[in-house]
Formats: structure tokens, sequence, C-alpha cells
């Protein structure tokens, strides 16, 4: 027999407790050098008592993420228990907790920064509401990114983990430009399964100059033959509905038995993915958790745009195969990396499809030069994925509309 869980007020009550007698140095701290720039450079004195005086700096990106519970609602309409990172970016420390706990997003906050950039982000683990049994520490990993110190890699063997109530500020230098992935690297298996996963790209110095026809590039290939006019981030993964069950139910988490029910891109399955809008979590007791699954997956372009889409797996146990039907891709990118040769070989390619493991990542162009105005898909050609567990025609699917050119 299935265990009941305790009620969402009596999480709220251990919590608040929890957040009593947690150690001293348990605390939502954030950190940011430009945040109080505009007094403390006015005054020219320390105002927050940080150890710097703030000023005005345009390469300096600050983030605030928690991590923590919530609930999405998959596309044959059942809710979903899941672990993820919720954004909390530019609110006051002492409304961290109250805002971030439950309001785990699918996929997490997306990351975008330019290369040079300087990135504090800060992570605030704000505990399981659903689960105060768990004490699970946190961790922010970017997959295949090149850290300047292991102290920030998110890998808790060889870093630092965040626990219930506490705050650390990962600080990258963004010196290469690509498509990278995120997610919580503390028991991983389990921690990526229930959702804790999203996207991260560098954009590269090179965008901004015309070359090509282009302004806006994937990577500095010093001829345009990455730019593009739109992008988009698509991201597969999948949830073994079981799993997140037995997580939400209190049961032995059958990892022997993993095998995935939802196949999603940008965590929603057809016809959710073309829905432009947010998509609310539900919970099994009839709650409502606002805009959990923010990221739509539809395409929208004109007859000629080019478009890069910057495709992602994090699937714990899947590869997906993807096809884009009517329309070469040429890939110019994988894994992070222009493909060049040593030489400066260009070593890009066209296929009709691509296949992509957990961890991987591809860059593909899109030239709509001559085709008819319409709806085109891009989907999965592992037929399995093409549902959402017992209903049909859904899963890893979305749709490119084109339009006629003005």
């Amino acid at each position: 027999m299935k265990k009941k869980i305790p009620s969402l007020v009596l999480s709220l009550a251990v919590l608040v407790i929890f957040s009593w007698s947690r150690p001293a140095l348990s605390d939502v701290f954030i950190q940011c050098p430009t945040d109080n720039w505009e007094a403390e450079q006015a005054a020219g004195e320390d105002l927050d008592a940080d150890g710097v005086v703030d000023y005005q700096d345009d390469n300096v990106v600050c983030i605030h993420l928690t991590g923590g519970d919530g609930f999405t609602t998959m596309a044959d309409g059942y809710p979903q228990y899941m672990f993820g990172f919720g954004d909390v970016t530019g609110m006051p420390a002492g409304m961290v907790m109250m805002h971030g706990m439950l309001a785990a997003n699918s996929p997490a906050p997306l990351i975008a920064v330019k290369e040079g950039n300087e990135v504090y982000l800060n992570l605030t683990n704000v505990g399981m509401m659903v689960r105060p049994d768990l004490f699970d520490p946190h961790t922010v990993h970017w997959h295949g990114f090149p850290n300047a110190s292991a102290v920030f890699d998110g890998v808790p063997d060889a870093s630092i983990s965040i626990n219930m109530g506490s705050t650390l500020t990962y600080y990258y230098v963004a010196p290469e430009p690509g498509t990278y992935i995120y997610h919580c690297h503390v028991e991983a298996t389990e921690h990526m399964q229930m959702g804790m996963l999203g996207n991260l790209y560098v954009t590269p110095a090179q965008d901004g100059a015309p070359i090509g026809g282009f302004t806006q590039f994937a990577y500095n290939d010093g001829d345009g033959s990455t730019g593009y006019d739109v992008d988009y981030v698509l991201q597969f993964i999948d949830f073994d509905k079981q799993f997140h069950d037995a997580s939400y139910y209190v049961q032995p988490l059958p990892f022997a038995l993993m095998e995935d029910d939802y196949h999603m891109i940008n965590g929603r399955g057809y016809p959710d993915t073309v829905n432009p809008n947010p998509i609310d979590g539900t919970d099994p007791e009839g709650g409502v958790y606002p805009g959990s699954q923010n990221v739509s997956s539809l395409i929208e372009a004109q007859v000629g745009d080019t478009i890069l889409l910057r495709m992602s797996s994090l699937s714990v146990t899947k590869f997906h195969t993807i096809t884009t039907l009517g329309i070469p891709m040429r890939v110019v990118g994988q894994n992070a990396r222009l493909l060049r040769g040593p030489t400066g070989l260009d070593l890009s390619y066209y296929t009709n499809s691509v296949t992509l493991g957990g961890g991987e990542s591809i860059d593909v162009i899109l030239d709509t030069d001559g085709l008819a105005p319409g709806t085109y898909f891009l989907y999965s050609r592992n037929l399995d994925d093409l549902n959402n567990d017992a209903m049909d025609r859904g899963g890893a699917m979305t749709e490119i509309r084109l339009t006629s050119a003005p």
C-alpha cells in the first residue's frame, strides 16, 4: 500500500522549525558585485559591507537560482512531482525562501551569456516541501564547460554542495561560445531523472559584426558560416512516471527498473510543445503551481530565414534521433565546439537526422530559402518517443511554422 505523504501544511511547519534550528552559517546570502552600484559609486563607500565598492559593469551577469521541488503537468494531463531549479534573480534575500519553495521549473531557467562575461550564479537550496524527510544538497554543474577551478564544477566529489537553507555563489568566466547544458550533480541519476536540468549557451564575441549578411552567429567562424536570423533552444529529456510517483509517495526508488514514459522537449510533450504560453504544474490533490513549464518549443520563421537550433539532451536513459521532415540540417557545432579541423578546414555537414545521447549538444542550421510556407515537423525518429505515456501522437515532437516573407 502506498504511504500517504504529509500535508503541505505539515511540511511548511517542518521547514519553519528547520529554519529556526539551522546552523548560524546557513543563510540566503546573495553576492553580486553590481547590486548596489549606484548608491556605492555615488558615495564612494562600501555601503553594504560586502568588501567592495560596487560599480556598474555591463560585463557582469548576476543570476540567482533556487534548488527544490515542485510539480509539472504532462501533456496527457498527468500531474508529475519533480525536483528542479527556480529563478529568483533580483529578489530580496528575505523573500527567497518563500518564493523559491515549490517553484521548480522544467526546464530550469535559461542561462544565456556572452563570451567574456563574468557570471555570478547564486544557488539557494530551499529544501523539499513535499519531502521534508529529505535533506538533499544541490549543486549547479555546467556540463562540458571549462571551469577555471574545480571548486565551481558542481561535482560533489571534488567541489561544494549546498545544504538546505544555504547559498553558494558560483563564479564563471565564459571564455568559449557554444551550446552547453547544466544540471544538479548530487545523486545525479536521481536528481536528473527528477528534472534538475537546464539550457545554457554562450554567444560569441563575433556577434554584432556584419559578416556574410548576418550579425548573429553560433561561433566565431570568421566567415559568417554559422550566421542565423532566429535561434531556438531545444532540450530533450524523459521522465519515468513510476520513479516520480515513488518519490512523491515516499516509496523505494526503482533505479534498476527505470523506463521513461514521457519524452519531452523543454519539459513538455507534443502538443504542449507548440503552446506559446506558460503551463501550470498540478499536484494529485488539485493544487496548481503557476508557470512551472515556461518554455515553448514552437519554431517560427519566415521563408528565407536561417534558423539556428541549439539542441541538447539530458536524458538519463535514452538516445534520441532527431529529424526535421522536409528541411535538411547542417551541423555546424557539436558539444560546444565549432566543427573545424586544426587547419581551419570546414567540417560542417548536411544530414537529415542527428542522434543525441544524454550530456550531448549539437548546433544545427536550417536554411529555409526556397521552401513553401507551412508547418514542418521536428521529432524523434524513435517511434516509442512519440507518445505521452498511453496517449499516442505526442512526446518528443514540435512544429516549425514558416510564413511568407513580406
